[in-house]
C-alpha cells in the first residue's frame, strides 16, 4: 500500500542485503554475528570503537537483489548473479532472526516490493561486506 510504513528503527544500521547463489544459513549467521559486533560507532573520544550492541542500536534489513547487478555487457544490468527469489527470501528471514539472536532489534523491508527507504545518514560510514570475498 502506498504510504504504508513497513518497518522503522531509531539509531542504528541500515543493511542493504543481497543474497548470492552460494549463500547459506551459515553465511547468514556469520554475517549477522559480524555485523552485530562490528565496531563502527564512536566512543566518547570519537573513535570508532562501539558496536550496534554497545550503543543499544537497531537494524533495518532491506532485501536488495540489485546489489548483484552486472553491467559488464552493456547498459542494461543483469541480475542473474543473485540467488533465486524463494531461496533469497528464506535467507533474508534467517539473517533477520540471527541478528535478533545476537541481540540486535531488527526490522525488515518487504521482499520483492518497490520500497521508498528513507535514511538519515549520521556520519561518513558506509561499509561493504562481501562474504564471497572472504570478509567473514
Amino acid at each position: 500500500m502506498e504510504g504504508e510504513v513497513i518497518a522503522s528503527i531509531r539509531a542504528g544500521l541500515v543493511i542493504l542485503l543481497g543474497i548470492g547463489p552460494n549463500d547459506t544459513a551459515r553465511t547468514a549467521e556469520d554475517l549477522a554475528e559480524q555485523i552485530a559486533q562490528l565496531r563502527i560507532f564512536p566512543d566518547p573520544e570519537g573513535k570508532m570503537n562501539l558496536s550496534v550492541l554497545d550503543t543499544g542500536g537497531e537494524a533495518l534489513v532491506v532485501p536488495q537483489f540489485t546489489l548483484y547487478a552486472d553491467t559488464s555487457r552493456g547498459h542494461r544490468p543483469s541480475f542473474t548473479g543473485a540467488a533465486p527469489p524463494d531461496r533469497a527470501r528464506k535467507l533474508v528471514d534467517e539473517f533477520k532472526r540471527f541478528l535478533e539472536k545476537f541481540g540486535v532489534p531488527t526490522g525488515t523491508g518487504r521482499f520483492g516490493a518497490h520500497m521508498l527507504v528513507q535514511i538519515e545518514n549520521d556520519g561518513p560510514v558506509t561499509i561493504t561486506l562481501d562474504t564471497e570475498a572472504g570478509d567473514k
